[in-house]
């Protein structure tokens, strides 16, 4: 469409699309107790903080893009934490593997990972806080210490240990 049929202010436009959840319809939020507790502190710093700090801004083009960025981002962290289910620790945590465990595994070659498994919203790559989505996660819950789990890794197939598993 020519420019000429398109008023100036129409670019200008802030939309803020309502979130869309990476789960799939009617599937549970799950979050660990202090996964929800640091989001509700995310959301907390963007709205009494960095919102203020960028509506504050001397350009207001830049506070406006920024500002469009940031609302999107406390949408979506709003989403989140609506719809999400705490999922507490085991009462009395025994050697499965469950939603929330930090579970070390030893491959064949005897190196050491150790996963958490977590909401999807929590996920932490750098970490190693895997989405209990995920087909780490699936394959090591249910498992026992002791236990050995087959997975398929991008490189290969490998079997995994479970040497350590705690909550915490």
């Amino acid at each position: 469409m020519s420019k000429a049929f398109t008023r100036e202010d129409d670019a200008e436009e802030s939309v803020i699309r309502p979130p869309v959840s990476s789960l799939p319809p009617g599937m549970k939020n799950y979050f660990t107790s202090d996964g929800a507790q640091r989001l509700r502190e995310e959301l907390d710093r963007l709205i009494k903080v960095d919102r203020p700090a960028v509506s504050s801004l001397a350009d207001p083009v830049e506070a406006k893009g920024r500002l469009q960025i940031l609302d999107q981002k406390i949408a979506q962290l709003s989403h989140s934490l609506q719809s999400a289910e705490i999922v507490p620790p085991p009462v009395e945590p025994d050697e499965v593997v469950r939603f929330g465990a930090f579970v070390t595994v030893r491959n064949r070659a005897g190196d050491e990972t150790e996963y958490r498994i977590v909401g999807v919203d929590e996920t932490d790559i750098d970490r190693d806080w895997v989405s209990w989505r995920s087909p780490i996660a699936r394959a090591l819950i249910n498992a026992r210490v002791g236990q050995r789990v087959r997975f398929q890794f991008p490189a290969g197939e490998d079997e995994l240990e479970i040497i350590r598993l705690h909550y915490g």
